[in-house]
């Protein structure tokens, strides 16, 4: 079976159940995993295991399933929890979800996640919108014989987080008073967190945060047209810049603490996202 056909039979799957198109998808990164049951409206949950094909998320703290409704009028689906390469999934399953979410009809995607702090500036707890990413270090999710029904071979990737919808969170942030830094995210594989040597290294790339998610699931969705922006929460600073040892629950924690927080931030931005769509 084609990957496309793959993306066809979960489509079908997933209509059969929910009738919302939504506008907006929002994946959710850890510590936002409660976002859905506190802002989407009249709620419809859809659980990955029951799609049939559907990759299913094994990391705990992340729920794996669809959430289908509104928030403040706008029709959404959120993830409540994604797949990770580490999970030894194909790249091809674990950009699936946001391929599918685009083929039901979102036309823009907000990416979140956690992720360890390079840039010495920023602390445990900071907000970063995402300004570009580095994905050298992980496999392509294009790659393989191209889904012409999806997007052209070669996608330009100049501005893969639209700049339009950059500057909406960045208005949104700083109409709620929340502090936003702003900076590059570079994914790895996971699931070990990094040594201080390759921080040292991966700080002269250029990068600000890192994590084990994301870039692949942005180089999809602009494949597949649509308009993106991301936030991470910087849950820890990287290994070697504090004496600390890294562990998957401080990130946890961390991302649990900023929840309040992200949680306006992202409600306000994907109302403001849904008005900006309406005018283009």
């Amino acid at each position: 079976m084609t990957v496309y056909d793959k993306l066809s039979n979960c489509c079908r799957a997933l209509t059969s159940k929910v009738r919302i198109k939504p506008e907006v998808a929002i994946v959710l990164g850890s510590g936002l995993g409660d976002y859905a049951e506190r802002e989407v409206d009249s709620p419809k949950y859809v659980d990955y295991r029951d799609i049939p094909g559907f990759p299913h998320s094994t990391v705990e703290g992340h729920k794996g399933r669809f959430v289908f409704g509104h928030i403040n009028g706008v029709p959404v689906v959120v993830m409540q929890g994604r797949v990770h390469y580490y999970e030894g999934y194909p790249m091809s399953d674990v950009v699936m979800p946001v391929r599918l979410m685009s083929m039901l009809g979102a036309k823009a995607l907000f990416l979140t996640n956690a992720a360890g702090g390079i840039n010495p500036s920023f602390s445990a707890g900071d907000f970063m919108l995402i300004s570009d990413h580095i994905s050298s270090f992980v496999p392509n999710p294009l790659i393989g014989e191209n889904i012409d029904r999806l997007g052209t071979r070669f996608p330009d990737m100049s501005k893969v987080y639209s700049p339009e919808l950059r500057e909406i969170v960045r208005s949104t942030a700083a109409q709620l008073g929340i502090a936003l830094k702003e900076g590059v995210y570079l994914q790895l594989t996971g699931p070990s967190f990094e040594t201080p040597a390759e921080i040292r290294m991966l700080r002269t790339f250029g990068a600000d945060a890192v994590g084990m998610s994301t870039a692949v699931e942005a180089i999809a969705a602009r494949h597949a047209g649509m308009l993106v922006c991301g936030i991470s929460c910087i849950s820890n600073l990287a290994c070697g810049m504090t004496d600390q040892p890294l562990t998957h629950a401080e990130v946890q924690q961390c991302a649990d603490k900023a929840a309040p927080k992200f949680r306006r931030l992202l409600t306000s931005s994907v109302v403001n996202i849904a008005d900006y769509l309406k005018k283009i």
